[in-house]
């Protein structure tokens, strides 16, 4: 008797799982992954970048040394460019962009302090998104910070705690 009761309860319960599926198909007006004939997308934008360098190298630099370097740019397209954000690849990497529209025909600069406190080589990203048709844009920095010398004082000679003083007289 218990058989049979398990058999039809499993029996009850794959056919619920059966039915459950039914009428959800490609053209029941759910979105399943496909774009609708009625969506379009957006027009390209006629603003674009042309950058000067996209890659600056300090070369050496002494540690604590000037990080600061400038990547300029205009925009070659027929409409303003909008730099919407500017990300350093690390903390060390600070970029600044222009909060402003940059009209057709005019020029602009991105600034990027590096943080020379660290010794060593390095090479870092800046990462520049705006409206331009050209899309995202990757700025490399890249140098080697050299240890800055340590300045040593002339030794002074100090008398050890205990030690006999000399007496001049």
């Amino acid at each position: 008797m218990k058989k049979l009761i398990l058999t039809l309860g499993m029996v009850a319960g794959l056919s619920a799982l059966t039915f459950a599926q039914d009428g959800h198909g490609a053209g029941d007006g759910h979105n399943h992954g496909t774009a609708t004939p009625t969506e379009t997308t957006a027009p390209a934008s006629l603003a674009d970048i042309k950058l000067d360098k996209i890659v600056h190298d300090y070369g050496n630099v002494q540690q604590g040394g000037n990080g600061e370097c400038e990547f300029k740019f205009i925009n070659n397209g027929k409409e303003p460019l909008v730099i919407t954000n500017c990300l350093g690849s690390c903390g060390c990497t600070v970029p600044q962009c222009p909060k402003e529209p940059i009209l057709p025909g005019k020029s602009g600069v991105i600034k990027v302090k590096y943080d020379t406190q660290r010794p060593g080589g390095f090479t870092k990203m800046v990462t520049v998104n705006s409206n331009a048709k050209s899309g995202t844009q990757q700025l490399t920095i890249k140098g080697t910070v050299e240890v800055k010398p340590v300045e040593v004082a002339f030794p002074v000679n100090e008398t050890p705690k205990g030690a006999p003083v000399e007496k001049k007289g």
